[in-house]
């Protein structure tokens, strides 16, 4: 069986790229794009041999690369564990996985873990746990009222006592009166005790039932712990069976990839993906990778923003620390993100008072520092305006968003236009462009969203855990394949607009030059356009409008 497979039509008019794919963000080179149409072309025809794509989406991947005979080819690869479906005509790269197959230590570990699940569902299914557990929460609610009854009879009793001596005072003798507050006296002391003697019986009651409940649930908690261990062990065991090549001849595993990340174990699905099979099979058949390309085919999954054929790059989550260490021996592109593209651009100040501004943010320019580029509005602010208190950027636009934004220049103004934002006393208007026509002329959007843990910065809709999300919009203009619209976001989640355009469930048509959730192109066609607040200080309604660059 072949990986390498030969292009059908000729590819001597492309010039090749001189540099390998950067894979977090880059245009397919055109020798890449050749490759991605082959394959398509043969998952249009013979697709259905994989699997139903109108059910179930999947990504795709090309590597472009050179022979040792100097013969440039591609190889395909799907993310996602293998399938077993005949493929016959297209043969796509294995698993990195060297057990990709019958392992005996997974089995038997496995059937452990099996054995300890059995032991663990079958004593917690012991009638015994259930009674104690409701004897227990029954006593509680008992010891709690009896307490309680008692305390309220002793301040009632205390009151008595209390009109007793005022009235007795003026009627008793001295030795009379002095008896009398031993009495009383002796009284409160026995209720004291009672109130005692009651709190003790039914903490006795409900520590026996404890005890007892302890003694059954200590045999499960030390079947958890052993199933963790061994859980951890064939953990381990699966992670090192993933062992990644890079151009230098090193190899790493899993294990050792992520070692160094925040989370300090893969994630679920990380070493399945599409790229790290191509280099892999590249690198283990002595193949040259000249240019990478991914595509997603079929039917959107529900989570993510994916579109039929749309190009896109490689996961940060689960491939960064993996393509990071095999890309090491090749050239690579520079990484794009690490260029700062408003250094030329100005910041224009709208309007200016003492206690804040509005300002025109220019496309590229962070709203605060990033990572790896310091340039930001705050940082031209604090230059501009170096005695401005608080925390100047009141919110925030994207990168690649333009558009009007508040700047507080006081603590005051800052406490204030927060609770405004918060509020949602501020209102915003947006104009985008999106690839596509819309056909309804308005209408909401409502679709919950959360980042990606597996893709930050990405957003996906999640109606679980996602938050709530709300956008109105309205057509404004339309041409052959793009539609231009109005956008009034009522909440501000992190790329809120650009979801809702690109999702299946929005308007599933992503902004144009959306490098996120679309295609890359000159700029992000979207801009906050007005902005509607009161005035910090003097609580005036104010607006103000910017026109949009494109």
């Amino acid at each position: 069986m072949s990986l390498f497979n030969r292009f059908t039509s000729a590819i001597s008019k492309f010039e090749l790229p001189k540099k390998f794919t950067f894979p977090f963000f880059y245009q397919p080179h055109q020798v890449a794009h050749l490759a991605c149409e082959q394959l398509q072309q043969w998952l249009e025809n013979e697709g259905h041999q994989l699997q139903n794509f109108a059910l179930d989406g999947k990504m795709f991947g090309v590597l472009v690369v050179r022979n040792h005979l100097g013969d440039t080819g591609y190889l395909a690869a799907y993310s996602g564990k293998t399938l077993t479906r005949d493929s016959s005509g297209m043969h796509f790269c294995p698993s990195v996985n060297v057990n990709d197959g019958v392992d005996d230590f997974v089995d038997s570990e496995q059937q452990l873990i099996n054995d300890i699940n059995a032991q663990i569902d079958s004593l917690s299914r012991d009638p015994l746990l259930e009674q104690l557990k409701v004897s227990i929460d029954e006593a509680k609610i008992l010891f709690a009222q009896t307490v309680q009854a008692q305390q309220e009879m002793m301040v009632i009793s205390r009151k008595k006592r209390k009109e007793q001596r005022e009235r007795s005072s003026k009627e008793l003798n001295q030795t009379d009166l002095k008896q009398l507050e031993l009495q009383l006296a002796a009284q409160s002391i026995a209720e004291k005790n009672t109130l005692r003697d009651i709190k003790a019986h039914w903490q006795k009651r409900i520590d026996v039932d404890s005890l007892r409940r302890t003694r059954l649930t200590s045999e499960i908690d030390a079947l958890k712990q052993k199933r963790k261990v061994h859980s951890n062990k064939l953990q381990q065991h699966l992670f090192s069976q993933y062992q990644f090549l890079n151009a230098q001849g090193l190899s790493q595993d899993l294990n050792e990839l992520f070692i160094n990340t925040p989370q300090k174990v893969p994630p679920s699905g990380a070493g399945d993906c599409a790229a790290p099979k191509l280099l892999q099979s590249a690198y283990k058949l002595g193949l040259t990778p000249i240019a990478l390309a991914e595509f997603w085919w079929g039917i959107a999954p529900k989570s993510q923003v994916r579109q039929h054929k749309q190009f896109y790059a490689a996961c940060i989550g689960k491939c960064q620390p993996i393509l990071s260490f095999m890309l090491q021996g090749l050239t690579v592109d520079d990484n794009p993100l690490l260029e700062n593209k408003a250094s030329d651009k100005t910041l224009d100040i709208i309007h200016q008072e003492d206690s804040f501004l509005v300002i025109n943010k220019p496309e590229g320019l962070l709203s605060v520092p990033g990572k790896s580029i310091n340039d930001s509005v705050k940082v031209r602010i604090q230059a501009l305006f170096p005695k401005a208190r608080g925390g100047i950027i009141v919110h925030r636009l994207d990168m690649a968003t333009s558009g009007l934004m508040l700047i507080a220049l006081t603590e005051r103004a800052n406490k204030n236009l927060q609770h405004q934002f918060i509020k949602r006393i501020v209102e915003k208007c947006y104009v985008a462009i999106v690839d596509g026509i819309v056909e309804q002329d308005e209408g909401i959007i409502q679709l919950p969203l959360c980042g990606d843990f597996d893709d930050r910065p990405r957003q996906i809709v999640c109606h679980d855990k996602g938050k709530a999300a709300y956008t109105s919009w309205q057509v404004t203009k339309r041409n052959d394949h793009q539609t231009w619209l109005t956008l009034w976001p009522k909440t501000g989640r992190t790329h809120q607009l650009r979801v809702h355009c690109a999702h299946h469930q929005g308007l599933n048509c992503a902004m144009v030059g959306d490098d996120l959730y679309g295609r890359p192109a000159k700029r992000l066609m979207l801009h906050a356009k007005t902005i509607s607040f009161n005035h910090p200080i003097t609580k005036q309604p104010l607006t103000f409008d910017s026109i949009a660059p494109f």
